[in-house]
């Protein structure tokens, strides 16, 4: 195996100037998170991915990355070999600045199924530590929805969870056994790591932080190879941008969008901006709400839903948009247009995920929301770069 090679020899030439920082992304999807590395001086080196969409629309803007390929096909993370990755990325182990990614998020997030590790694409994280052990990057970086931090080992539905005993959960069943098993890993690792296990929530940041206008809190995990940790980026906007700030400049004269599904689509008109479904006539929430119904004759589960308030729901001009999800056009996470009875449309999502105007996204429009909706900020991805950069010059000569 080649000896790893001292950061400052990467970062820091003799004659004092910054040489090339180089990032291997992993589970790169529409990119966000690799914008922001490139804005913060950073060259993607190479890429694994393999949704179809996706890999169309890193080869639509940066056809000169390489995409770990069978033959003609894309091939996903388990199957990558280390040594061919950074072979691709022309480095050899020890020499690259950072190992980036964010794996699927889909068995963590409250958008989603939430099966824990019973989801096998919650394996993705464990094969991301795989790459970091193998390739020995000076730093790694992983984004994940903030609910990860509660994830469990197997799952266990909110109202059976609510109906049992405490000491009827297993071990495997408990809030964020998962996510214990998966930060033992990494800290077996040998990395420097940002997390702090008394105080997990610190290692969670909010997009609209950070320039975004959205409020998106994603778990933000940074490793160093060589102490001192990174310190997490601190907010750089005091006051969050609203919907109104976020779409300015916009040119979107023939909105892309899929419709709202005709069975509860045709109430949304009757929704004021910055409403939600508690805005319909009474006798239309059993109607539009379905299975979230609060029934008040069922004591078993009356009083224990929430809020729902993004069932049926309507943006606000002067508030930053909720987290984009996968798709704007589900009843339970909807994202209406303030002014008119249409979800946000393909380039009203990008630009709330901070995507240049020129970048051009692949596939049907549902694989295209998806691809924004699953990006990290690139403003947000920008700032983790960021400190990562400041992290590696200020480290001695």
């Amino acid at each position: 195996m080649p000896k790893t090679s001292p950061i400052r020899s990467v970062l820091k030439p003799r004659d004092g100037a910054v040489s090339e920082l180089t990032a291997i992304s992993l589970f790169s999807g529409g990119m966000g998170l690799d914008l922001g590395f490139e804005q913060a001086g950073f060259e993607i080196r190479a890429v694994v991915e393999h949704d179809r969409a996706a890999v169309e629309t890193i080869e639509k803007n940066r056809p000169t990355i390489p995409v770990m390929k069978v033959g003609n096909r894309p091939t996903s993370i388990e199957d990558v070999c280390t040594a061919d990755l950074l072979t691709a990325a022309g480095l050899a182990v020890g020499e690259v600045t950072a190992v980036i990614g964010a794996p699927p998020c889909e068995p963590y997030s409250t958008a989603g199924r939430r099966n824990g590790k019973q989801d096998h694409r919650a394996d993705a994280v464990m094969q991301f530590i795989r790459i970091i052990r193998e390739a020995k990057p000076h730093y790694f970086v992983m984004e994940e929805v903030d609910s990860f931090l509660s994830a469990p080992k197997k799952h266990l539905g909110f109202y059976e969870r609510i109906a049992r005993d405490k000491d009827d959960i297993t071990d495997d069943e408990r809030l964020g056994s998962f996510f214990d098993e998966v930060m033992d890993a990494f800290a077996a690792t040998g990395y420097h790591l940002t997390f702090d296990p008394k105080y997990p929530k610190s290692s969670v940041l909010n997009a609209a932080d950070f320039g975004v206008p959205q409020r998106r809190k994603r778990f933000i995990l940074i490793g160093a190879r060589e102490a001192p940790a990174v310190p997490l980026p601190k907010p750089t906007c005091k006051k969050p941008l609203t919907l109104k700030q976020g779409l300015r400049g916009l040119v979107d004269g023939q909105p892309e969008f899929r419709p709202f599904p005709e069975s509860w689509g045709k109430y949304i008109s009757q929704v004021p901006e910055g409403g939600c479904w508690r805005d319909l006539p009474d006798d239309l929430h059993k109607v539009v709400l379905g299975g979230a119904y609060d029934d008040p004759t069922n004591p078993a589960t009356y009083g224990k839903k929430g809020g729902r308030t993004g069932f049926m729901r309507r943006l606000s001009w002067n508030l930053p948009s909720p987290t984009l999800t996968d798709s704007p056009i589900t009843k339970g996470s909807c994202l209406c247009h303030p002014d008119e009875d249409r979800p946000l449309s393909v380039k009203e999502y990008a630009k709330l995920q901070g995507f240049p105007a020129k970048w051009e996204f692949c596939g049907s429009v549902a694989a295209r929301y998806r691809l924004i909706g699953q990006a990290t900020p690139v403003e947000l991805a920008r700032a983790v770069a960021t400190s990562i950069r400041n992290h590696a010059l200020k480290l001695p000569s």
